[in-house]
């Protein structure tokens, strides 16, 4: 799995009018990418680091604290182009991403993961055209593989 990381002041995803996901305080913005290799377990793997992850900032203002010691919130978008494969020609391929069923099961276990951690959790909507908004903090944005 691949995950980029933004810590964000807020984030929403729209489809057509409506917003589905939004956080609306200081959380984090997770895209999340799904290979052939991955499992639940590597779906818990992620929760688990995402959940604990210290790059909120204390009360000085260092990255030093997680979503797990301060309560806040993450909005998980799924995105099959971290998977994307730029090394030959000009158009990108996508087949190291996993595909669409298989895919959205293992980011729906990122998101229950997260969920029985005691995570506040929003999500997009999986294999829709989505705007995602955010602002970012920092700005700050990890990538983690695993």
């Amino acid at each position: 799995m691949r995950a980029i990381v933004q810590r964000v002041r807020r984030a929403r995803v729209v489809v057509g009018d409506e917003t589905v996901g939004a956080i609306e305080e200081e959380g984090l913005c997770v895209l999340v990418g799904v290979t052939h290799h991955d499992t639940t377990k590597t779906a818990q793997a992620l929760a688990e680091k995402l959940w604990h992850l210290r790059v909120l900032p204390d009360e000085a203002g260092r990255m030093n604290r997680s979503c797990a010691e301060l309560g806040a919130p993450l909005l998980v978008v799924s995105q099959f182009t971290l998977y994307a494969d730029t090394s030959r020609g000009r158009r990108p391929s996508f087949v190291e991403a996993m595909p669409g069923t298989e895919a959205e099961d293992l980011v729906d276990e990122v998101v229950a993961a997260l969920g029985r951690l005691g995570a506040r959790v929003e999500t997009g909507r999986f294999g829709a055209e989505m705007l995602v908004e955010l602002v970012n903090d920092g700005p700050v944005t990890i990538p983690i593989e695993l």
